[in-house]
């Protein structure tokens, strides 16, 4: 453990990433209108949000998240390659997860799918950004 190394500046970027990667994720140029349809959200609905709280928690957790990783990832030996892979399987304890949830609350195979590929895309670059930024 003497040797862990954390970027807490890259945990930061990593934190920041959810909040892009969700915006052009569930932006009308990707999966709002599929998604809003799988969860049958309005826009007046979505509008009601409260973005300090929605925003500032989602920041907040992504940021927890972030630097779980990079103790993972904290070792001398670490390249983006290990990054990305460590992701990868990190990201599949979130998906399995999700998945069973989903399969519970009987949500439809694109309202799961739009949500993993969230959840591997973050993965996969949170884990590049903190393999290559040692």
């Amino acid at each position: 453990m003497e040797n862990l190394y954390i970027n807490h500046i890259a945990v930061l970027v990593c934190a920041v990433m959810s909040l892009v990667i969700g915006f052009i994720w569930w932006s009308p140029m990707l999966f709002q209108k599929p998604w809003q349809a799988e969860t049958g959200l309005s826009d007046e609905q979505l509008a009601k949000v409260n973005p300090a709280k929605t925003f500032g928690l989602t920041f907040l957790l992504a940021w927890l998240v972030s630097y779980n990783l990079a103790f993972f990832l904290g070792a001398p030996g670490t390249t983006w390659q290990w990054g990305i892979g460590a992701a990868m399987l990190a990201a599949l304890w979130v998906v399995a997860m999700f998945i069973i949830i989903a399969l519970f609350e009987q949500r439809t195979f694109r309202y799961v799918a739009i949500n993993c590929g969230y959840v591997m895309v973050y993965f996969a670059v949170i884990g590049f950004i903190l393999g290559v930024w040692r």
